[in-house]
């Protein structure tokens, strides 16, 4: 069966940045629904649309393609009362955009006596990506994953 919109594509990837470095790898097969559900890179989609089991491919994602442009705008300088006392870097909140409104991680990228460096980007924005993958097996979507637009697991429907 070959990858086309509305079949569910298994697969194996890594992703490397620029230098080679493995940024994530799967251990075991992941699924997506293809075929414009958001499940993946749209680029990787489109480089997959007619592979079968088997089939490999390469996909350079530019920042636009992948997380986006870093932007300097995301990062906020937070009084540190704002915080629980345990606060560390690396530690990540849930927080507003300013402009946006919308829903954003902002990871700790500082904490000082007084106050916390916070980031709204995600950590791969402004980086040039490869992404890296096989087919492991390609099956058509049931009618319920395509009403709700994602894979449903081995035991049929999952929790929303």
């Amino acid at each position: 069966m070959k990858i086309e919109k509305d079949t569910v594509v298994g697969l194996t990837y890594e992703l490397t940045d620029s230098d080679g470095k493995v940024i994530e790898q799967t251990d075991g097969p992941i699924e997506y629904l293809h075929g414009g559900y958001d499940g993946i890179f749209p680029l990787v989609e489109q480089a997959l649309a007619g592979k079968t089991v088997g089939d490999s491919c390469r996909v350079r994602l530019e920042p636009d393609d992948a997380f986006g442009e870093y932007d300097a705008g995301l990062m906020h300088l937070e009084p540190r009362n704002k915080f629980p006392p345990s606060v560390a870097v690396g530690m990540r909140f849930e927080g507003r955009g300013v402009e946006s409104g919308s829903t954003l991680i902002y990871t700790v990228t500082d904490v000082a006596d007084d106050k916390v460096v916070v980031d709204g980007n995600h950590p791969l924005a402004g980086r040039a990506l490869d992404f890296k993958c096989t087919v492991t097996a390609v099956r058509a979507a049931t009618a319920e994953e395509l009403e709700h637009g994602h894979v449903h697991g081995d035991g049929g429907h999952h929790h929303h």
